[in-house]
């Protein structure tokens, strides 16, 4: 029995989960991040290669036609280099920019709006020798199970994207063939065809990996972080509450509540009684309800309680069996009494106002 009780076959609680966010262990591919990643930075070399093309050429051009050897000088090493590090920034820096929001983009999509608030807290135990070696030897250890699966899937995913990329290149050796002797322009052209081909269709194959491995990943953190009976019990009583302190606060409040309630009973004008099990205080003004008000009841020793109290303050007590079990039963604290009881109650009023020569 303690065995099944400690053996992890429940689904996380959403409690667990956030806190596993929150410590920043989450479901990740990083084959799905890089996938999407080098699609992307094709995307953005694709729609920005003219623009960068042409900036390559500009500084070549100017390279080759304005720079005179004779004013290069090894101490102006900073003069000579600036302006191609002007070019290379105009090149690369919007390419990066992308690049940099579409690293953001892309990480956001899997992970969501994360704060891992336990990462940020110092961790002074990880900066010590032995943590460092243990997580190295763990990193290299291949033949951990999970590391056992990382590396049959980089071999898995290696055959299967050169085995794409030999299909589209014999799928158009004739044409590679047919550049052999073609001019310059056309060998450029078929090429870039080739090599466009080739990039897509193993961007395609390494989203579908992605994709595959991003449900792996799903599933293998799913199963990591499941929970024992046990611990879904305790999480349970934590949200809920422990049952004793519970009972505490759930007595307290009752004490309260027939507190309040006590101390109406020597505001009523009557107490109807069972004649020991059950009482019930009754009061009526006409000025403020339409009926008589039950406002206070109980048995056993609350009614005991009432009695006495009714009894310490000169309240009428009157025997009634039926009458006291019907109030008790039928009509909550501060609530006006059914009109099936008028007649009952209003002879019992009747009797005590006579006895007080009302």
């Amino acid at each position: 029995m303690s065995n099944e009780q400690n053996e992890k076959t429940e689904e996380a609680t959403p409690k667990r989960k956030e806190k596993e966010r929150d410590r920043g262990h989450i479901a990740k591919s990083q084959d799905f991040t890089s996938s999407l990643m080098l699609t992307f930075s094709l995307g953005v070399i694709f729609v920005m290669g003219n623009s960068m093309l042409e900036k390559l050429q500009t500084m070549l051009s100017t390279t080759l036609s304005s720079l005179n050897p004779a004013l290069i000088s090894d101490n102006d090493f900073i003069g000579v280099t600036s302006p191609y590090f002007r070019y290379y920034c105009e090149i690369t820096a919007l390419f990066f920019a992308f690049l940099s929001i579409g690293a953001v983009l892309i990480l956001r999509l899997q992970t969501g709006a994360l704060f891992a608030k336990e990462v940020l807290k110092p961790n002074f135990q990880k900066l010590s020798p032995s943590s460092a070696i243990k997580a190295l030897i763990e990193k290299i250890n291949v033949f951990k199970p999970k590391q056992m699966v990382e590396l049959i899937k980089s071999v898995v995913k290696t055959i299967i994207v050169a085995m794409a990329g030999f299909n589209v290149i014999l799928k158009r050796k004739n044409e590679l063939f047919g550049l052999i002797g073609a001019d310059p322009a056309t060998g450029f052209m078929v090429m870039g065809s080739v090599i466009f081909e080739l990039l897509a269709t193993i961007c395609i194959l390494l989203i579908i990996i992605g994709v595959i491995d991003r449900q792996y990943q799903n599933w293998e953190y799913n199963k990591s972080i499941k929970m024992s009976k046990q611990e879904v019990k305790d999480e349970m009583k934590n949200i809920e509450g422990d049952p004793k302190i519970k009972g505490k606060i759930r007595s307290f409040q009752m004490k309260i509540l027939q507190q309040k309630m006590m101390s109406k009973v020597k505001d009523a004008d009557v107490v109807v009684v069972n004649p020991t099990h059950y009482a019930v205080a009754l009061m009526y003004d006409p000025k403020k309800v339409p009926a008589p008000v039950v406002v206070a009841k109980g048995v056993d020793f609350v009614a005991f309680k009432i009695r006495e109290i009714a009894k310490n303050n000169g309240i009428p007590i009157v025997e009634n069996k039926p009458l006291a079990r019907s109030l008790y039963k039928l009509v909550e604290i501060d609530s006006i009494i059914p009109q099936e009881l008028y007649v009952a109650v209003a002879e019992i009023l009747q009797y005590v106002y006579t006895q007080k020569g009302k």
